[in-house]
Formats: C-alpha cells, structure tokens, sequence
C-alpha cells in the first residue's frame, strides 16, 4: 500500500520537476530577448521597420569599403543635350548689353550658343474657353463646340485631376502639399478624388477575377488607421495586377471575398498567417519569415551548440532556396538543384533533436510539408513574398505621412483608386500619369466607353 502512495507522489514530484525545468528555459529565453532588446536598440530583427527612426550605422572596422559608383566598363549615359527639333519648346535668351568687367556698351556679336535644360511645370492656370455655337438651318438643332481636356462639368483639367491623383496615391504626396503646389484647396481636392472613386469603382471586381486566374499570387496586409480606430490594409498581387481592401478587421474573412469559394488555379505565397490557409488553391509559405525565426532563435541562445548548428545547416538551404530561381541557370539544372535542396531542408527539419526551439521550428516544416515546396516545382512560383511586401511599402510609407485614412469614405476612395492606379503602373509602357490623362480625355469625349478596358486595354 505505502509503495503504491510513494510511487504516485514520485510521479507526480517528477512532473513538476520537468514543469519546472520547462519554466525556467522559457524565463532564461525571456530574459534573454529582453537583454538582446537592450542591446540592439531599435534595430533588433524583431523590431518593425516602422519603428526603427534611423538607419543602422554601418560597422566595417577592419574591411575594404566597396567602392561607389559604377561598375568597371559600365559606359555611363551622362547629360545628353536635346537638338533644336527634339525641343518642346525653343527661347531666346538675350544678353546683358553691357560688359561686367570694364561696363562697355561696345560688344560684337558672336551668334548664340545652346543649352538644353529639363523643366516641369504643374501649377493651376485658369482659362477660359469660348465655345462656338452654330444652329442648324434645317432642324434648328443648336451645336456646340466641347471644353478639350475636361469631364462633364468638371472645373479641374483632366490632367491636374490626374497629377493629383497619381502623385497621393501613387507616390505618397499630402494633399497639403498638392494644394500650395497647385493652388486648389484641399477640400476641392477631396471630393474630386472622390468623383473619380465613384467612376472607377466597378473596376476592382473585375481585376479580381483577373487575378483569382492567375498562376501566381501574391497577398500581405499590413495596419491601416481609419477614423482614428484601429484597422489593416490587405494587399492582393500578381506580376501585373494589385489590389488593396481596407477593412477594420483581420478576419480571414477579407481574404475570402478575394478569393472566392470556387477552386482557383495556381499558387498563393503568403506568410503563415492563418487567415489564408482557407484560400481555395496551394499555397507557398515565404521563406523569408522562417529564416527569420531561424536566425531569432540563434541569437535567443548564442552559446548553445545545438541551436548553433541547426541555423548554421538550415539558413543556408532557405536562402539558396529563395535565390535559386533569380540564377542564370537553365530549367533543367535549376529543378536538379530545387529537388536538392528540398531533400536537404526536409532531411533537416526530420533529424533529432533535443532543444525546443529547434523542436518547434522543425514542426512548422513536418505539418505544413504542403505548403512549403511548390517552389521547387514550378520556377515561376517564388520561395518568398518580398514582391507583396516592396508593392505595399509605399502605403506604408503613406501612413507615416497621413496616419491612415479619415473617414470611411476616404478609405473606400482610396481603396479603388490605388487599386485601379497602381495596376496601371504596373500593365503601361507611359508613365502612370500620362496613362490615367489619357484615359480621362476619352472618358471625357465619350462617357458610355467600357472604362475598364479602356483603362488596361494597351
């Protein structure tokens, strides 16, 4: 009877003892982040690039700094000068009539030398346009001659609604900026931002289904303020198609209006986040993240062996992963090496091992198998999803500047017009401003035209 009650309370005394253990590791792992926070500052592989103020000074004590500028045999384009036939627009510039050394007033001619300069204008002209009238003799049908360049009316020019357009949700400019460049006010900016979201705002269904066709796609989100309350960016991309959601939630939800219910071809590369795993076709993890938890947990326990040699077998295998298909390699070799590479990862993340750091990242690799190795089937499917994250950095940009968006109007605003702009400038030979111009004049000559194809159709 008493070695039955001894063996129980052994048992028992055992479990805690292994709690206990596991208690500590953690606290020792915590403590650890919190000194490696210390001191690496802001500038810690866990801390968001959003929080970082400056950029981290660079420490080559002891090596070669690489030279700037070009690379040796690079020919260099240099300033070219433009002929007098390439000019938009040629001026005379007279010369002082009188000399600054010796203030004569006697000077010969010596004919004109030329200087080609680059310039931009943009700022707000009003003009006045005198439509001519006529009427018809035989039915008395009065005909008038149309504004060039204007929406119906419109007072502000296609191209300055345009410029406006392209240069905040494109490029990041304030609005407050764009009103003492051009001289309209900030409000009068607004709503003609939003005049041109209720014209376009039937296009960003169609590049869905676009984009549910594709063989690759791309999705991220990111945090997104509207009215002052919390809320996230989604981004949806392929090669030459980028859609953004702004939504107060980051239920997978949002994800699944994109996507849809019906089974879509292709491949989705994502980060782990679990409100993608519902999407309706394969998907790719980044392998950027994994890499990062993989060198996060080496400098979580720098002395220790074990996790030393994992990251020092498995780093290697992820980055030549993302990196293998951007190789000047043929099709053939670069499967050769793909299947290489996979067995190598898969044979690391199967092998022993005692430390749960190691444990927990090798269970990521051994339960999500299926969503980790399309790369090494198809080369047009990337290891990582940087193309998502460098598409969705001038948003964030954005946010530093505008702090999200003002109301639910806005963030509807900008939701189609950097749906419709951005895919522009990915799908267009012009620059995206001239493209929009363009595409405003035709609307304007013409409003029944099939906006979307109209827009995308070169």
């Amino acid at each position: 009877m008493s070695t039955r009650i001894v063996c129980s309370e052994c048992i028992k005394k055992q479990e805690e003892i292994y709690r206990l253990r596991e208690e500590v590791q953690r606290l020792k792992a915590q403590l650890h982040r919190q000194d490696r926070k210390i001191t690496e500052g802001y500038f810690g592989s866990s801390t968001p690039s959003s929080k970082r103020p400056v950029k981290k000074n660079s420490t080559n004590d002891g090596e070669e700094k690489k030279r700037g500028g070009a690379k040796p045999g690079h020919k260099g384009n240099g300033r070219r000068s433009a002929s007098v036939a390439q000019a938009d627009r040629v001026e005379e510039v007279k010369a002082d009539c009188c000399c600054p050394q010796c203030h004569s007033h006697d000077l010969e001619a010596l004919g004109q030398r030329e200087r080609t300069v680059i310039d931009y204008e943009i700022k707000k002209v009003k003009i006045v346009y005198q439509l001519e009238r006529k009427r018809c003799k035989g039915c008395g049908t009065v005909v008038q001659a149309k504004a060039p360049g204007v929406l119906s009316k419109n007072l502000y020019s296609n191209n300055l609604l345009a410029h406006v357009a392209t240069e905040h949700y494109v490029n990041g400019i304030r609005l407050g900026h764009l009103e003492r460049q051009t001289g309209v006010n900030v409000g009068s900016l607004i709503k003609a931002m939003h005049q041109l979201g209720g014209m376009l705002k039937d296009v960003p269904d169609k590049l869905i289904e676009e984009y549910r066709q594709a063989a690759v796609k791309h999705a991220d989100e990111t945090g997104w303020r509207r009215d002052g309350q919390n809320g996230y960016a989604w981004i949806f991309a392929t090669r030459n198609t980028c859609i953004f959601r702004f939504r107060k939630s980051r239920s997978g939800k949002v994800a699944q209006e994109v996507f849809g219910q019906e089974h879509l071809p292709g491949v989705l590369v994502v980060d782990r986040y679990a409100g993608y795993n519902k999407a309706p076709c394969k998907i790719q993890y980044c392998y950027a993240h994994l890499l990062r938890h993989i060198q996060d947990l080496q400098k979580e326990f720098p002395d220790n062996a074990e996790v030393n040699t994992f990251v020092q077998s498995s780093a290697p295998l992820l980055a030549l992963a993302m990196n293998l298909r951007s190789l000047s390699i043929s099709d053939k070799e670069f499967y050769r090496r793909a299947a290489k590479t996979k067995q190598e990862i898969i044979k690391t993340m199967n092998s022993e091992a005692n430390h749960f750091g190691i444990q927990k990242i090798q269970n990521i690799f051994r339960e999500n198998a299926h969503r980790l190795y399309h790369w090494a089937d198809n080369r047009d499917v990337p290891a990582d999803n940087n193309f998502a994250e460098r598409e969705q950095r001038p948003l964030v940009m954005a946010r530093k500047v505008s702090f999200g968006s003002h109301s639910d109007a806005g963030a509807k605003t900008r939701e189609t017009l950097m749906t419709v702009l951005k895919t522009l400038k990915l799908r267009t030979q012009d620059d995206v401003r001239t493209a929009f111009a363009n595409f405003l004049h035709q609307f304007a000559e013409n409003p029944d035209i099939d906006v979307y194809e109209t827009l995308f159709s070169n």
